[in-house]
């Protein structure tokens, strides 16, 4: 019998929301600080997916300028109606909620709708950004929101052509403890993109603290709301009531939570269980894409919340998920469809493209050009820019997700410091405050291979060597929770420079927030001006199983 492994899109990728249209199916996640924004992808039996792009790949449609990690684009809905698509979500520290649409899921998806009457884009944010802290408090948050208050926004189209926006929000009746919310209802008028009518309180959950996440669908005449409630982490579950209006009243399903991982043990390969969407097949299956993390090392989770997908069956009017464990499993049977297989992708870029490859992300939105495939043809380019990691900017730093609990990545740059305050190498990031930087640099004089880590705001000089070369090979390679790391003068001659450095500062248990860790090129001169420019051969990334 033909099985899949999950998760079925491993690395920092959050929040799945899915639709599918006739015999297609696409889905997008969160993206958060990270440019471009919403990776989209596409697949025809939801297992294997190829990336077809990112819906908001213009700086016009995506403002991450100065940003907190962890700010930016969260939790994106995907839905199809009449020929068009829509996703609607949260700039969180740059304007709030909106929509964005496009006749083609791979673009170009339109400018944002924004569905405020004030929003952060009128006044700045200056609080704090929702960290994976239990002290944290939403009204900690700069939710400036008017017509659309919370995160997390879902639409829901109905049959009789009427279309709506959920959220979620503070409980109205003022009795609440400070992590309640509860989810509200409000017609959207799509002429004019603005919400309408009467605003309606849906369902506060089952208790869980910070009810969100709605998605709202219609089985049999019914209406399902499905949230997700406990937090984003350890306590994450899934919830879901139902009513014969949209308006309500919910009844709330006996058996919640319909999914969650909570009471399984920290020391369960898979935790944190939760935000989910349904979508059903063209032969009548039900399938669930969920997020969760599988932890290594301890309780760490590198890679982040990453996507799952589970099968979903109907028993007394409810949704049963994964029938006979109640858990997502490693692996699964495949869904009823024809297996539809894509071109594997590359492990090593050469960079012979005119553009970027969409695994390829900035930090924060880029305002100039600090890159080129075009300046040294076969080579990327990058310009040693004051900007650095270590700050809220937009650092000439081209990265993608990790992807594997053990991985080797390794590239040949050309690159020689001229002054004390350049440096280039590779750089692999949580956050500006967690991060390691394997750099060629200068010192005194002389150049120096170096091993830096960041933790908690402090920098740890671990490793250095002297070396006087202009080609330089760089390789790091993780096995769990130790970090390796490798140069060379010549490819393949590699000499090790720092082994089984700590990879737990790259975990959110560690750093905080809701990313996964990064890893890329990164250049930079260190807040003075430079001309000079590091050109990087080659990258090249793989899975150690």
């Amino acid at each position: 019998m033909n099985t899949f492994k999950n998760p079925i899109m491993p690395g920092f990728y959050p929040d799945p929301s899915i639709c599918r249209v006739e015999v297609d199916y696409y889905l997008v996640t969160s993206s958060f600080e990270y440019f471009p924004g919403i990776p989209i992808f596409h697949s025809r039996d939801l297992v294997h997916w190829k990336q077809i792009g990112h819906v908001l790949d213009r700086p016009s449609q995506l403002n991450l300028d100065g940003v907190k990690p962890s700010g930016g684009i969260y939790a994106p809905t995907i839905r199809y109606n009449s020929g068009a698509f829509y996703i609607i979500t949260t700039n969180i520290g740059r304007g709030g909620n909106f929509i964005v649409t496009a006749k083609d899921p791979a673009g170009p998806w339109s400018d944002p709708c924004w569905l405020e009457d004030e929003s952060y884009a009128q006044k700045p944010p200056n609080s704090v950004i929702p960290w994976a802290d239990k002290h944290f408090r939403y009204e900690d948050e700069p939710v400036l929101f008017v017509n659309a208050p919370g995160i997390d926004p879902s639409l829901y189209f109905d049959e009789d052509g009427r279309v709506y926006y959920t959220g979620n929000r503070k409980p109205e009746d003022g009795k609440q403890h400070w992590s309640d919310r509860e989810i509200w209802l409000q017609e959207l008028d799509m002429k004019t993109m603005k919400l309408a009518g009467k605003k309606y309180s849906l369902w506060k959950g089952c208790g869980g603290a910070f009810a969100e996440a709605p998605h709202l669908y219609k089985v049999n005449g019914c209406y399902y709301l499905m949230i997700a409630e406990g937090g984003t982490f350890h306590d994450h579950a899934v919830t879901i009531a139902r009513s014969k209006n949209i308006s309500g009243p919910y009844e709330s399903n006996p058996r919640n939570p319909i999914l969650t991982h909570r009471h399984l043990g920290l020391d369960y390969p898979i935790v944190n269980a939760g935000h989910a969407d349904l979508v059903q097949t063209q032969n009548g299956e039900w399938w669930m894409a969920a997020l969760a993390s599988r932890p290594y090392g301890g309780y760490y989770t590198n890679l982040g919340r990453e996507t799952f997908l589970m099968p979903v069956i109907w028993e007394d009017g409810w949704p049963v998920v994964s029938p006979g464990t109640g858990c997502i499993e490693s692996e699964y049977s495949c869904p009823g469809l024809p297996a539809h297989f894509w071109p594997a992708s590359l492990s090593c870029d050469h960079f012979e493209s005119q553009s970027l490859g969409v695994c390829w992300n900035f930090l924060r939105t880029p305002r100039e050009k600090f890159w080129s495939l075009t300046a040294r043809p076969g080579y990327l380019s990058l310009s040693l820019r004051p900007q650095m990691i270590s700050k809220w900017e937009n650092p000439s730093f081209v990265c993608r997700r990790l992807q594997h609990i053990s991985f080797s990545a390794c590239t040949a740059m050309e690159f020689l410091p001229d002054k004390p305050n350049e440096e280039a190498g590779i750089a692999l990031l949580q956050n500006n405050n967690y991060h390691f930087r394997f750099i060629y640099t200068m010192d005194k004089g002389n150049t120096f291979i170096k091993l830096i880590k960041r933790k908690g705001g402090s920098e740890e000089l671990l490793a250095e060597r002297q070396v006087n070369t202009r080609r330089l090979y760089l390789k790091v390679e993780a096995h769990e929770q130790d970090y390796s790391f490798y140069f060379a003068s010549g490819y393949e001659n590699w000499e090790l420079l720092a082994d089984k450095a700590d990879g737990r500062i790259l975990s959110t248990q560690v750093a905080g927030g809701f990313v996964g860790a990064y890893i890329g090129m990164y250049a930079s001169s260190n807040g003075e001006s430079s001309e000079n420019v590091a050109e990087y051969d080659w990258f090249e990334y793989n899975g150690i199983f």
